[in-house]
């Protein structure tokens, strides 16, 4: 056999090969290629719009967590406010409370105070009957000197 005659046998047999590929083999191989790469760009397309979405959600977040704590802190402020209010109605009843125990403790003293006197009085009186009894060496009638005595109970 001749070189060239297994040369062009083989050049026929590499041209009918290359003509099977393109024609049978290359097509279903490029549309596979052509639908991974769109694959890809697809998928890639929806990595971009799920970061977008969320950095979207995460400032969404962020703006709903600081709005919570706006809202949060405005409740604490408030609460606080009437807290304080609280405190300041009881100590105010508190005051007033102690105001009117005082003022009744001073009436009561009072009252003692008036009926000490009228007992002094009484006493005052009766000893005066008796140092003037003494005195005088007679008997004096209390209703008939009332008037007398009530005046000397008044002076004392």
């Amino acid at each position: 056999m001749n070189i060239n005659l297994t040369l062009i046998g083989q050049s026929i047999a590499f041209a009918i090969f290359v003509w099977f590929c393109v024609k049978y083999v290359w097509p279903p191989i490029t549309e596979a290629m052509a639908a991974r790469q769109k694959k890809i760009a697809d998928g890639l397309s929806a990595a971009d719009r799920a970061s977008l979405d969320l950095e979207l959600a995460q400032e969404k977040a962020s703006k709903e967590l600081q709005k919570a704590k706006e809202e949060s802190a405005a409740l604490i402020d408030q609460a606080n406010k009437r807290a304080a209010q609280i405190v300041e109605a009881s100590k105010d009843d508190a005051r007033k409370e102690g105001e009117k125990i005082i003022e009744q403790a001073k009436a009561e003293i009072q009252q003692e105070r008036v009926q000490a006197r009228e007992a002094l009085r009484a006493e005052v009186a009766v000893i005066a009957i008796a140092g003037a009894e003494k005195i005088l060496e007679s008997s004096v009638d209390a209703k008939a000197h009332s008037e007398m005595l009530d005046k000397l109970a008044a002076e004392l």
